[in-house]
């Protein structure tokens, strides 16, 4: 077998169906599946914003005309899918000597080969993606050069809420400030449903949070239990009806600058157990086979080299996480 890569076992078929089942590494909001995948056909998605009225009905005599009935206006906003190729090498001198004369399965070694290239490359599109979802929680989805792609609040015409937790001084009622979180959402649920709370912290945050006087009692209570579980108390502490968790995402840009995907200082709150508020829409690939069918997370693709000196792999993902009702985000600042 001269070229062990023209085999189907690498089609592009065969290679998508590889990095979609290659372990995620990456991903705090792939492992909460706060925005579940919905696959699309189209590069460009419409979200409908339909407005219900609920208005109180004013008693009237027996035989009288009832109230006008109100709905509410439609509005249809469109979002383009960002498109997010990576491209890589695989080169003669990386998978010569691995062929096994005589083997039972003589594809195996190559097939090895092919998938640490792969779980590299899912890798960064999976980082990419988590950096694309904490903007979506953030309201404002930015691109991997740090660029604005959408803010979901000047799209849907709302704006944005930002609750100082005040936490550098000794006498705020972080409690309070906490209650004032949940009102705020649970207003603007929308007719959704939701579980409760939980604020995603950066590190700074989080330590100020839990060293308040009037907090610190509560977390050494949460720390001990969580201790005794052999947990980490930075992974769930509640108090006023939140569920506080630091997150530390970063990665590297383009240029290798370290990008926070939470700012120091700054925490972000979002409801839980909703059904329709947060999803991620993955388009199909832009190969003539993926024309018109239901977008997958991840896309992969092969072809040889000229002259036949190794194998250029493609891979790409279309994803774009969206929240679908903004106002129920909060941000909160030390």
């Amino acid at each position: 077998m001269l070229n062990p890569w023209a085999n189907d076992a690498f089609s592009m078929a065969s290679l998508t169906d590889a990095i979609n089942i290659l372990p995620n590494n990456y991903g705090k909001i792939e492992k909460l599946n706060l925005m579940p995948i919905k696959g699309v056909t189209t590069r460009t998605i419409m979200i409908e914003e339909k407005n219900g009225v609920l208005n109180l009905i004013t008693s009237k005599p027996p035989g009288s005309p009832g109230d006008q009935n109100k709905t509410g206006k439609r509005k249809l906003r469109s979002f383009v899918v960002p498109h997010l190729p990576l491209d890589d090498t695989l080169l003669p001198d990386e998978y010569e000597g691995i062929r096994a004369f005589g083997a039972e399965n003589e594809l195996a070694p190559y097939t090895a080969v092919m998938n640490d290239k792969l779980q590299t490359m899912k890798n960064k599109h999976a980082i990419t993606l988590e950096h694309l979802r904490m903007g979506a929680l953030k309201g404002v989805i930015l691109d991997g050069d740090g660029s604005e792609l959408y803010n979901l609040y000047t799209e849907f015409g709302i704006t944005a809420k930002t609750i100082s937790f005040a936490l550098g001084t000794a006498t705020t009622k972080v409690r309070t400030k906490c209650l004032a979180v949940s009102r705020h959402i649970e207003d603007n649920l929308m007719g959704e449903v939701s579980t409760g709370t939980r604020v995603l912290c950066s590190e700074a945050f989080f330590d100020a949070l839990i060293d308040h006087p009037l907090v610190t009692k509560a977390f050494e209570g949460y720390q001990e239990a969580c201790e005794k579980l052999g947990g980490d108390p930075r992974k769930g502490f509640k108090f006023g009806g939140l569920v506080f968790e630091e997150y530390s995402g970063k990665a590297p840009d383009a240029e290798g600058t370290i990008r926070k995907f939470i700012a120091d200082g700054e925490a972000h709150a979002y409801p839980t157990g909703t059904m329709e508020t947060f999803r991620t829409y993955v388009s199909p690939a832009d190969f003539v086979e993926t024309a018109n069918t239901i977008g997958m997370p991840f896309y992969a693709k092969q072809e040889p080299r000229k002259f036949n000196r190794g194998i250029d792999l493609h891979s790409q993902s279309n994803p774009l996480p969206l929240c679908k009702r903004p106002g129920t985000l909060v941000k909160l600042t030390m």
